[in-house]
């Protein structure tokens, strides 16, 4: 949320309104998501327009790696819990 804000914010947006405003997006496809139990591509692919400001904010993504680096951290956190649990 911190880091969706600060794009808000480098795009011309008040933090208090770049903050609300990522917490609302994250917030609204949880309950998309939990509320249908539509597969995560298949909700995304509702909401993507071709040549839309949704399917470039998903390209940069994607071009950062941030699935990767975010199932990295998951794997991560995984290994690290069971090593914990076998000290």
């Amino acid at each position: 949320i911190e880091a969706l804000s600060d794009g808000g914010v480098a795009a011309g947006l008040p933090r208090e309104i770049a903050t609300r405003l990522a917490a609302q997006t994250l917030l609204g496809s949880a309950k998309l998501l939990l509320e249908t139990g539509l597969h995560p591509g298949a909700l995304k692919d509702m909401v993507t327009s071709p040549g839309g400001t949704t399917i470039e904010g998903l390209h940069e993504l994607e071009k950062g790696k941030v699935r990767g680096a975010l199932m990295n951290a998951v794997r991560a956190a995984t290994e690290k819990s069971r090593k914990l649990g076998q000290g």
